[in-house]
This record gives structure tokens, sequence and C-alpha cells, in this order.
């Protein structure tokens, strides 16, 4: 099954994860997640196949996080309200989101991509 990464082009934890699966032979779609981000079915789907919890999916430290607010607000919000606002704009987003259909992982981390993406 083929992989999509979700990336952004000047995020420095973006460009190891590529670097990552470029050195390993890693064949991947990679999708600009500000230009086309996940939509809410999308991200619905990789929440459930990466069996986190979908706090796990925000960006907490990114500038657009901090201004909505949004440490305060997702509690109050319903998990639909969640996903069409993470949908809505890929800056949301922790990165790299990447995907097979039946995984995925969120962010970088050497030894989960080895886990999850080694041939």
């Amino acid at each position: 099954m083929s992989i999509t990464y979700y990336g952004y082009p000047n995020c420095g934890t973006c460009k190891k994860a590529k670097a990552w699966l470029d050195a390993e032979g890693v064949s991947y779609h990679d999708v600009h997640i500000v230009e086309t981000p996940p939509s809410k079915e999308q991200l619905r789907k990789m929440v459930e196949i990466s069996e986190l919890p979908l706090k796990k999916f925000y960006n907490t430290s990114g500038m657009k996080y901090r201004e909505l607010g949004l440490k305060d607000k997702i509690s109050t919000m319903t998990d639909d309200e969640q996903f069409e606002l993470l949908a809505s704009d890929g800056m949301l987003i922790k990165r790299p989101l990447v995907t097979n259909g039946l995984k995925a992982t969120v962010g970088f981390k050497e030894s989960n991509f080895t886990e999850n993406w080694k041939s």
C-alpha cells in the first residue's frame, strides 16, 4: 500500500523525516499539508488507525494554535468540531503526518519511523 506523507517544506522536523524516508529508500506521495490538508474523514481514519488521542494531532507549538487559544478551547469541543477545525487549516496539524491507510504516525521519531515505515 502506498505511503502518503503530509509535510510542510519549512518545517525542520519534516525535513528530518523526509531525509530518513529517502535514506531508507521508502517511496511516498508528498503532500503539502497547508496547500492540501487531509479531509475531516481522512483525519478521522488516521486518528483511529494510529491509536493516538485526537489531541496528539494538534501542532501545539504552532502560532496558529496559540492565536486561536486552542489550549483552552479543545476540551469543550466535540470530536466532530475538532476534525472540522484541523481539516480547515494544515498549520494546526502536527507534522509530518504519514499514513498508508493501515497505520499512521504523527511527528518524527526515528524509532517510530523504523517500526512503521522501514521495508
